[in-house]
């Protein structure tokens, strides 16, 4: 009796937890290959992947797209690989060519023992490293099988290493993608054929919150705030996510008191007809900046038109309309009869420089409801705009090209437009309902 006991004592609790395994054990059936030419195989009820040369990062990815999923699987690595899995991942012809992008969790063997952090992939780079968890970073065993669990519901993604709790990040900008297990790139000095494997690959898409666990961990939040690499490499927050602190109104002393709304860390031009600053009017920075990158996320309502502007000089047009400077444009292509308006063709379109220069035709923009990226860099005169993570236009301001430009646009009239060595940073509020959040800015 006693030892029927011990036995008992020993035995590990039994899991009643209804796994769904996503690979059969046997074949690669319901997984593709992207982004590289590594190679992929099953062996001994694993998938191993194998670096290649003269490739980029490597993806085999599911062929389902998941949302909310707990997942759980086992993978022994190279000590001398970088390595990581893929979450609510996607690939899009419009973005990079087809470029993998998204939440990754990291699989790191090197003494920097980032396992089971989270990287967003092609997109942000590192949104909560271990560099805090120290017990997150023993966690991983070299040159053994080390134990992933990872949860994705709603807005909030906690992953654990071997039991561990190693990260929690609470973060939107993804909702749904395909899972994807990375053979990283390799440099010519490094051994071909370096093998990672993966095993017991399990999935929960129902009940959820039944068998989620509770992390003990401070999440780690993105909206509004800054990542810790983003403040070691020197950005600042230009809206603080709550408060109108660091903005005023164009022509005011003040922020406006109507025709704007801080809600639910978004701040949002309301809608008012469609009117160019006939409502709140335009808001801008209380400060001026000269060189500089700016980024920040907003979302458009169907037929809208904003704008944000830089190198603004508030004490130019203090009449009706729009203070003057040089314009990032938002607007909603399809429906805004601007886009096809303009002294140089499609340069009232969205990304582009309002009425001088067209923003690439190519770029990747996405649908209405959905937060856009968008991203200016201002050094030394040389300016870009970016959407989305990718490069749509640049020019040389002051240039005798840029001078030609505005000769021939709706700014003739202003002397040296666009050529102020510091301004203000502009909201635009051209009558139509549109949000922006996680404004941020690096001096240069």
């Amino acid at each position: 009796m006693v030892l029927a006991i011990t036995v008992g004592c020993n035995q590990k609790p039994k899991d009643n937890t209804p796994w769904v395994s996503i690979f059969d054990g046997e074949t690669l059936n319901g997984w593709t290959i992207k982004g590289g030419n590594a190679e992929y195989v099953v062996d001994d009820e694993a998938i191993v992947g194998k670096t290649v040369h003269n490739t980029p990062n490597t993806f085999l990815t599911s062929d389902k797209m998941y949302s909310d999923f707990i997942l759980d699987l086992e993978y022994l690595v190279d000590s001398t690989m970088n390595s990581g899995i893929q979450i609510r991942s996607n690939s899009i012809p419009g973005y990079h060519n087809g470029r993998v992008h998204g939440y990754q969790v990291e699989i790191d063997p090197s003494d920097r023992a980032w396992s089971a952090g989270i990287y967003d992939e092609g997109r942000r780079g590192w949104l909560n490293p271990l560099s805090k968890n120290e017990a997150g970073q023993k966690a991983f065993k070299q040159n053994e099988w080390n134990h992933y669990r990872i949860e994705a519901i709603g807005d909030t993604i906690k992953t654990w290493i071997n039991g561990i709790p190693a990260a929690y990040l609470i973060d939107d900008a993804t909702v749904s993608g395909f899972i994807g297990l990375q053979v990283h790139s390799i440099g010519e000095k490094q051994k071909a054929g370096t093998e990672i494997r993966w095993k017991n690959i399990r999935m929960l898409t129902e009940d959820l919150e039944k068998y989620s666990i509770k992390s003990p961990l401070q999440p780690v939040i993105t909206k509004n705030r800054l990542t810790e690499h983003e403040e070691k490499a020197g950005w600042k927050m230009l809206w603080d996510g709550e408060t109108t602190q660091g903005w005023r109104g164009a022509k005011l002393d003040h922020f406006p008191e109507t025709g704007w709304k801080v809600e639910n860390g978004e701040l949002t031009v309301l809608a008012s007809g469609g009117g160019e600053s006939e409502a709140g009017g335009d808001i801008v920075t209380q400060d001026q900046y000269d060189n500089f990158e700016l980024k920040l996320e907003f979302k458009i309502t169907e037929g809208a038109n904003s704008g944000i502007k830089y190198y603004v000089n508030t004490d130019l047009n203090k009449g009706a309309g729009s203070s003057i400077g040089l314009e990032f444009q938002i607007l909603d292509d399809e429906r805004h009869p601007d886009a096809k308006l303009g002294n140089h063709e499609g340069s009232r379109t969205l990304a582009s420089l309002y009425d001088l220069i067209q923003a690439d035709t190519t770029k990747y923009v996405k649908p209405i409801g959905e937060w856009n990226t968008a991203h200016i860099i201002s050094n030394n005169n040389h300016v870009e705009h970016w959407l989305n993570g990718i490069k749509v236009l640049e020019y040389e301001r002051k240039s005798e090209a840029y001078r030609k430009l505005v000769s021939e646009s709706k700014y003739v009239t202003w002397p040296k437009f666009g050529e102020a060595d510091k301004g203000n940073i502009l909201l635009q509020d051209h009558g139509d309902r549109v949000a922006f959040r996680n404004i941020k800015i690096k001096q240069l």
